[in-house]
């Protein structure tokens, strides 16, 4: 007994045995695993969940108003930083949380959720800028397509002014906007030997024909003094740039037929896509772009254009079976 006792009666400044640090870093790394970042709530994940996205703080204040109001969400989990809010609205299981502002923060956040839950659709709310010259601020769209914008080659000019010099591998699809010549990506999931190259991406069909439905109930919307316009269908694009440039709304509008331009609905689209996951992004218009004479008025309109899109939200919602 005195060889293994010992060891405890000596001051702390003594050399522990070897198998005293391994038994620290145990005690460690059991307490670490309490208050992991990844630790989740009591309340074991429902099935089926249907995520709701919304990218910064107005849009999800809109929605969680509207969605969780005064009742506690059933169980809160935080993933690195990102919460997740597990709620019951009319019979549906719903998980909220942020996707966070551009490309590659809502790529990451879509795919948290699908990593770590049992998602089983994809729902976005939030605002946008105005491409379509048919659509004023406050206006609704759901658009069926989404496309990148932004992914391009940037190209030198030819010394005599006569175009631009592109790299021999590059075949333009699109008209450039002067030296960006917008391209393509290449994709691939588990059901693909080889990667792709695709235009689009598109959402989920039955659930565009639920916002259809949705759309028959949906009350008035005033906005400004009118109504504001819902709409189901066209394209949008995205990109990691906030627009607002009059010229490249036009040539934006003329390439894609855009409804309107974003920051995150592609990315959330193309992880959804490679993770067989229906999507369904739903914006409303703050601002037009690049569009308005004088300074853009998004600031101020971020909040009710917001509140517009969750409003469309949740009438698609009630309109599931």
């Amino acid at each position: 007994m005195k060889s293994i006792t010992a060891p405890f009666m000596r001051s702390t400044t003594s050399r522990f045995p070897a198998v005293y640090p391994f038994l620290f870093c145990l005690i460690l790394g059991l307490a670490g695993c309490a208050t992991s970042p990844r630790a989740a709530s009591t309340t074991p994940p429902a099935k089926n969940l249907i995520a709701v996205m919304s990218a910064f703080d107005p849009e999800i204040t809109a929605t969680e108003s509207l969605l969780i109001g005064t009742n506690p969400p059933v169980a809160v989990t935080r993933i690195n930083g990102v919460t997740f809010k597990q709620v019951k609205f009319e019979g549906h299981d719903l998980l909220l949380f942020a996707s966070g502002m551009s490309l590659v923060n809502a790529a990451m956040t879509t795919q948290l959720a699908i990593d770590h839950f049992h998602v089983s659709k994809v729902l976005f709310a939030g605002i946008a800028g105005g491409i379509n010259p048919a659509h004023r601020v406050g206006d609704v769209v759901v658009p069926e397509k989404w496309y990148h914008h932004s992914e391009a080659v940037y190209a030198n000019p030819k010394p005599d002014g006569s175009g631009y010099i592109l790299p021999e591998y590059f075949k333009p699809t699109y008209e450039n906007f002067g030296f960006m010549f917008p391209d393509n990506v290449t994709v691939i999931r588990d059901d693909m030997t080889t990667p792709a190259r695709t235009a689009y991406f598109a959402a989920d069909p039955a659930l565009l024909e639920t916002a259809r439905q949705a759309l028959k109930t949906l009350p008035p919307i005033p906005f400004a003094g009118r109504r504001a316009d819902v709409s189901v269908g066209g394209n949008g694009v995205s990109g990691p740039v906030f627009m607002d440039n009059r010229e490249y709304r036009k040539w934006t509008f003329r390439v894609w037929q855009a409804e309107c331009l974003d920051m995150e609905s592609t990315a959330i689209g193309q992880v959804c896509w490679a993770n067989h996951t229906p999507f369904l992004i739903i914006r409303s218009l703050s601002d037009l772009a690049g569009g308005q004479e004088g300074i853009n008025a998004a600031d101020a309109m971020q909040a009710p254009a917001s509140a517009n899109a969750s409003l469309v939200l949740r009438e698609v919602l009630r309109a599931m079976k």
